[in-house]
């Protein structure tokens, strides 16, 4: 099992990344600020670091130099709300392995802390398929059947969260969790609003509600 540092002074942030990794299988740990990050990496017991870069005590570019320097070889992901060029770069230069501007989508993070888990390997699965749905994750094209569908950016991530956990009920806060990210309204009804849409393009058919509980992914021959 890979163990996971997680660098973040924000509760609610911390609390939705830690749930995310833990139900995926990962051993999490977290911590909250600059200088028990750099502690806890230097110790060499964790497989990769989810970095924040606004931390108290010493902030995350501080740690990542600290870590660099002292040739701590671990994975860094680093989360930030700063989102401009010279950030960018400066994380990176500084020795980042990878880089997520706030608010971020929970699979879009998870596809790149198993990215860095496995630098091996050379194929990554791109085409998701399940019942005559296919999406390609390069191109970000879907298509039902022999047909091609336009989606829009919100409806290929759900569309891609339903392939993922083909078969298996998700429910509406999963759902909004999984393609939304952090920052969703729990009474919100775009979940509905978003399934409609997608059942009108893939096929009403194709995505069945489970009274009381969430939707389902079916196939559909």
């Amino acid at each position: 099992m890979s163990r996971i540092l997680i660098a973040e002074d924000e509760p609610r942030i911390a609390a939705f990344v830690e749930k995310g990794l833990s139900a995926n299988g990962f051993a999490v740990t977290v911590v909250g600020d600059g200088h028990s990050a750099r502690d806890y990496a230097m110790t060499g017991g964790f497989d990769l670091m989810v970095l924040d870069i606004g931390l108290p005590g010493v902030d995350g570019f501080t740690v990542l130099r600290d870590l660099r320097a002292e040739r701590n070889p671990i994975p860094v992901i680093v989360l930030t709300a700063r989102d401009s060029v010279q950030d960018t770069v400066a994380g990176l230069e500084g020795g980042a392995d990878d880089y997520m501007a706030k608010p971020f989508r929970f699979e879009e993070l998870l596809a790149r802390v198993r990215l860095r888990l496995a630098p091996e390997r050379t194929a990554e699965l791109t085409v998701l398929s399940h019942g005559g749905l296919q999406l390609d994750l390069r191109t970000r094209r879907a298509r039902v059947g022999d047909r091609t569908v336009d989606l829009s950016a919100r409806e290929f991530a759900l569309a891609e969260t339903f392939l993922r956990h083909a078969g298996q009920v998700l429910s509406r806060e999963q759902l909004l969790s999984h393609v939304w990210g952090y920052d969703f309204d729990p009474g919100s009804n775009v979940v509905d609003v978003y399934v409609r849409y997608l059942r009108r393009k893939l096929g009403a058919e194709r995505i069945a509600t489970v009274r009381g509980m969430g939707y389902r992914l079916d196939a559909v021959s």
